[in-house]
């Protein structure tokens, strides 16, 4: 008997500590309301009544060529939440990116995904850099048509066209809206912009240096 007692303490314990966390954030923040009747979002979106859905709910039309013409030479094509409105739940979304010869897909960050990209096209030299914790070790890869790298969820990583002609990669998402940090446009185009005390304290450089890379027009390329 003691020891049937013992086991349902054991699994009340486990399913307590199964059930003991929070979701997965689907936005950059969502702020506590006492009052319910001025509540504008939730954590994802809302659900449409599934007896109403139909097929165009989980269709998305002409993943074409970005228009790489921009100083960065590349474009990034989102396909999320925000573009097939089924995927909202479903964890899974995906990018199509662009490159121009040379072209870059900047070092940014994705706070809510894991990616994994695939080659179609031309040859891109890949990589990301570890946490603080793990000394920001860099690991890079050169990428051809048909290869495949992960860059783990929240780290800095990047994609650079090193081929002579045009590339093309498609991005898997373990998220329906993983987000995006460019890390220049972050730090250096924020609004309104970061403190120059604060910028050439972290950065160890002139005021006149952090002055001048405020005033550039980073580019979106997504």
């Amino acid at each position: 008997m003691k020891a049937f007692y013992f086991l349902i303490s054991l699994l009340a314990l486990a399913s307590s500590v199964a059930f003991a966390y929070d979701p997965s954030p689907l936005q950059d923040f969502c702020v506590a309301i006492n009052d319910t009747k001025t509540g504008v979002f939730v954590n994802g979106k809302f659900c449409k009544d599934s007896k109403l859905a139909n097929a165009d709910d989980f269709f998305f039309q002409g993943l074409g060529p970005g228009n790489t013409s921009n100083p960065l030479g590349s474009k990034v094509t989102p396909v999320a939440v925000n573009e097939i409105l089924g995927l909202n739940t479903l964890g899974i979304s995906l990018a199509r990116i662009d490159f121009a010869p040379k072209g870059l897909n900047p070092p940014h960050t994705h706070p809510r995904g894991t990616e994994i990209l695939v080659v179609l096209e031309g040859t891109l030299y890949v990589g990301f850099v570890t946490s603080n914790q793990d000394n920001n070790r860099l690991f890079t890869k050169v990428l051809n048509k048909g290869d495949v790298f992960v860059f783990p969820i929240g780290l800095i990583h990047f994609q650079l066209n090193v081929g002579y002609g045009e590339a093309v990669a498609i991005a898997g998402l373990s998220s329906q809206n993983p987000g995006v940090i460019t890390i220049a446009n972050a730090v250096f185009g924020s609004k309104p912009p970061i403190s120059s005390e604060v910028l050439t304290k972290a950065f160890q450089v002139g005021e006149n240096v952090i002055e001048y890379l405020q005033k550039q027009f980073w580019y979106n390329n997504s």
